[in-house]
């Protein structure tokens, strides 16, 4: 089944797929959408990637992913909105990552100069992410990024993986 969300990506790469609820392999979590939201997120996926035997490179590439999708969703929010959601799923040697915030605006891809702090988030999304996108609903949306290819990797303990940097 074709995602039905916006590809946001600008490379060519197989078309992503939406994953299929699986309970043993699905993961979500609500946060407080604050400054300390990714941290949070980092945290909670960290746990989960160590259940999931997952380390190394790919463990270090999904944090800097969700990092930056919860960032981008705490900022689109509208003042007072309480919370995002987060979901990691696992299966057939791909990890999906989904930060989903209670606003219509689509991530917007920034050219950021040299010496700004912001707006490379989603230069590096689409820099390490197989594939990614959006899939609004009308009371919102999700952001999704995915690392596909990893069947390989699965049931790794972290430290039989690559050396995490």
């Amino acid at each position: 089944m074709r995602s039905k969300g916006i590809p946001m990506s600008t490379r060519a790469r197989p078309a992503a797929t939406r994953l299929a609820p699986v309970p043993a392999a699905a993961v979500a979590h609500l946060l407080p959408s604050d400054g300390r939201s990714a941290a949070r997120a980092r945290a909670a996926l960290r746990r989960q990637l160590r259940v999931w035997r997952i380390g190394g490179e790919l463990a270090y590439s999904a944090e800097l992913l969700l990092s930056e999708l919860v960032t981008n969703a705490v900022r689109a929010q509208a003042p007072g909105v309480a919370e995002v959601g987060i979901r990691f799923a696992w299966a057939d040697g791909r990890l999906r990552l989904e930060v989903r915030d209670a606003s219509d605006e689509l991530p917007v891809r920034g050219e950021a100069k040299e010496d700004e702090e912001c707006g490379r988030g989603l230069v590096l999304v689409d820099a390490l992410a197989s594939g990614w996108g959006v899939d609004r609903d009308g009371t919102g949306k999700t952001v999704w990024a995915e690392l596909a290819g990893l069947a390989g990797l699965a049931g790794l303990a972290a430290c039989d993986a690559p050396a995490a940097r």
